[in-house]
């Protein structure tokens, strides 16, 4: 039992989140207070959001290089229909959230029934969003909520405090797709369709899947939560730049290979990919809160895939050479 616990791809990452947190903290007592846990959960939300679309996503097989340029674009476009077109927010949420949809299908249309590979459709699609996005604003900011409170600006990006601790409703929201997110692919049969899909197109296929239905679905939950990412950081941060999210799809893929999905499809985790998520958000805040230069984060991300592909191909190679 030991044995196939430890082969699990979730104890690799679990184990150096723990170190992390034994590390920065014996290094800086600080780091485990109450605001800095706090400051760790909220900026966590966001990328963990778009990180377990991106992991059913590649359990199927595919990739979605777009979601950062539409974690910018989208909070531009809800602001610029609220403050320049005389719309209420709920109606530019609304538009907002309709036209991520759509750029998660056509992303899915294009790749599935044109047989064009995601990583170069989604490339197209990042620098189109982006594009919309700088030439919409003219590359300046863009003014967001500051009408007071509003059910929908507090559902996403509200707080209150149990004690000391800041806990923030953005957070209820992540941990709900997270729940509903692995129950659907460790418990359902659209789960086991994902994993045929991402392992065997071809066999999903005879058995029954709609394989180009299935990817487009994803596609467009993808699009969706990185949108409601996005827009909830504009309200969180009171900013809307049409450069934010440059580079988040590179720190979301990196997540989820950490946390054990595989990158060619077939298996995807999603317990893993929350242990990324932490895992890297915890190292951002805590190699700052140490006295590291942010821009050394980058390092330690590429060391720490680097580190975790090696040792799951010698696993992988011990346990075949054994069989």
């Amino acid at each position: 039992m030991f044995q196939r616990l430890i082969r699990r791809p979730e104890i690799g990452p679990l184990i150096l989140l723990v170190a992390e947190f034994v590390i920065f903290s014996a290094m800086s007592p600080a780091f485990l207070s109450l605001s800095n846990l706090s400051n760790i959960m909220a900026f966590t939300v966001e990328l963990g959001l778009m990180a377990l679309a991106m992991t059913l996503l590649m359990t199927a097989g595919e990739f979605d290089l777009s979601i950062g340029s539409v974690f910018g674009f989208s909070a531009v476009l809800m602001w610029t229909l609220f403050n320049s077109a005389g719309i209420s927010l709920e109606a530019a949420f609304a538009i907002t959230m309709a036209v991520s949809l759509f750029i998660g299908w056509a992303n899915g249309y294009i790749t599935t029934l044109l047989a064009i590979p995601s990583f170069l459709v989604t490339l197209g699609m990042l620098l189109v969003v982006r594009g919309t996005a700088l030439y919409i604003t003219d590359g300046f900011p863009q003014r967001t909520w500051s009408g007071g409170h509003n059910w929908l600006t507090d559902g996403l990006a509200g707080s209150f405090y149990i004690g000391g601790f800041r806990f923030y409703s953005s957070f209820a929201l992540f941990a709900f797709v997270a729940v509903v997110s692995g129950y659907v692919l460790s418990w359902t049969a659209f789960g086991n369709w994902l994993q045929a899909v991402g392992g065997n197109p071809n066999a999903a296929h005879a058995r029954g899947v709609n394989v180009a239905r299935t990817k487009i679905a994803l596609f467009m939950l993808s699009s969706a939560l990185a949108a409601l990412a996005g827009i909830t950081s504009s309200i969180r941060t009171a900013a809307s730049n049409p450069n934010s999210g440059t580079g988040y799809e590179l720190e979301v893929i990196a997540m989820v290979v950490i946390g054990g999905t595989v990158l060619t499809g077939g298996r995807g985790t999603i317990v893993g990919t929350v242990i990324g998520v932490f895992l890297l958000r915890v190292m951002r805040n805590g190699i700052v809160f140490v006295g590291v230069p942010g821009l050394a984060y980058n390092i330690f991300i590429g060391a720490i895939i680097l580190g975790m592909m090696i040792l799951r191909a010698l696993f992988a190679r011990r346990n075949g050479g054994g069989a």
